[in-house]
């Protein structure tokens, strides 16, 4: 009876010491909201495994708009889906700032970082993404199609031919038409109404250009490297005559009051390492530019950054921010209506 006894007292007392070395072998979570493309996810996904085999790390794609869209729907329950967000461009991480969303921490790679940051640590910019046009050689000769934005919405030569992505619902290309309104006006919209523009798509553009239906696309960058690099594609990117628009794309950490699992430690060590120069690696191999001065390496095929930096059209983001809604009704007026 007395050695009965003791086994189930000793079996009594292992269960906790079970149960608790579970909990403590068990992953933590971290939920990241990207609007990166899914293959370069794939590739980040597995060097962040590697680097924190202790945290389950898991990302939602979305395009920027859906990506503002399912935020918006989750703050009215009390608390967001993620932990971290990467997303197209600064503006929206002004917005999120301003609403008392973001977590703020000091990176230590700050200081190495060739692109505006948030003083306050808010958010840092991640990856360069930039705007272009693109076009095909075999297809249609340099002289012409456009090799500037201004081309792309005013030279008559390409009219009904031309493509471009929707403001409404891409970040980057939201930011492009900032871009272009600051320095065309509002004029440039009605310009790219009479051309009748067509909205798609980066990868739907593409397959026009291959095809012939599309003579020239206003375009990621990253996308056409992309497929020069895997598909041994011809087709090739235009950097525009009077300007590239730059556009550093951003890491944010929802503070503890908003995030899905309230783990802003483990978050500001991945953040961290997206800005070092292991996270910028993967980065580069997604066909982006590295936000840091410090990075040897260029995406393939890809002019060097400071070049095209040289000649950029600047982003006012504060203004993308504060006067989004009225860039994109002027946008869907002049252009969406017109199809």
């Amino acid at each position: 009876m007395k050695k009965f006894v003791c086994t189930i007292l000793v079996l009594a007392l292992a269960v906790p010491l079970v149960f608790a070395g579970g909990a403590k072998q068990a992953k933590r979570k971290i939920v990241i909201y990207t609007s990166m493309y899914e293959d370069v996810i794939d590739a980040v996904k597995n060097d962040l495994s590697r680097q924190f085999p202790a945290y389950n790390i898991e990302f939602v794609y979305g395009g920027t708009g859906t990506l503002q869209a399912r935020v918006a729907a989750e703050k009215s329950s009390g608390r967001l889906g993620c932990d971290i967000l990467l997303v197209a461009e600064p503006s929206y991480s002004l917005e999120l700032k301003e609403s008392g969303m973001l977590h703020s921490y000091k990176s230590a790679h700050a200081s190495s970082l060739a692109f505006d940051y948030d003083s306050g640590g808010f958010w840092y910019p991640v990856r360069v993404s930039n705007m272009v046009l693109a076009y095909n050689p075999e297809r249609n000769a340099i002289n012409t199609v456009p090799n500037s934005f201004r081309d792309f919405a005013y030279s008559t030569g390409v009219r009904g031919a031309v493509s471009m992505s929707n403001p409404l619902i891409s970040g980057t290309a939201m930011a492009t038409v900032s871009a272009l309104r600051d320095k065309y006006g509002f004029e440039y919209f009605e310009a790219l109404g009479r051309q009748n523009v067509m909205i798609d798509t980066g990868y739907i553009a593409l397959a026009k250009l291959e095809s012939g239906e599309c003579k020239a696309a206003m375009i990621l960058e990253e996308l056409v490297l992309k497929k020069r690099e895997e598909e041994q594609s011809r087709l090739e990117v235009i950097y525009p005559s009077d300007g590239t628009v730059m556009i550093p794309s951003t890491i944010m950490i929802i503070n503890n009051r908003w995030s899905a699992n309230r783990n802003t430690q483990a978050a500001e060590a991945i953040a961290d390492w997206f800005l070092s120069v292991e996270g910028q690696n993967a980065i580069v191999s997604g066909w982006m530019h590295s936000v840091r001065t410090d990075f040897p390496r260029l995406p393939f095929d890809a002019m060097p950054t400071d070049e095209i930096r040289a000649n950029s059209i600047p982003v006012n983001w504060e203004y993308c921010f504060r006067q989004g809604d009225e860039i994109q009704a002027s946008f869907e007026e002049h252009v969406t209506h017109r199809r």
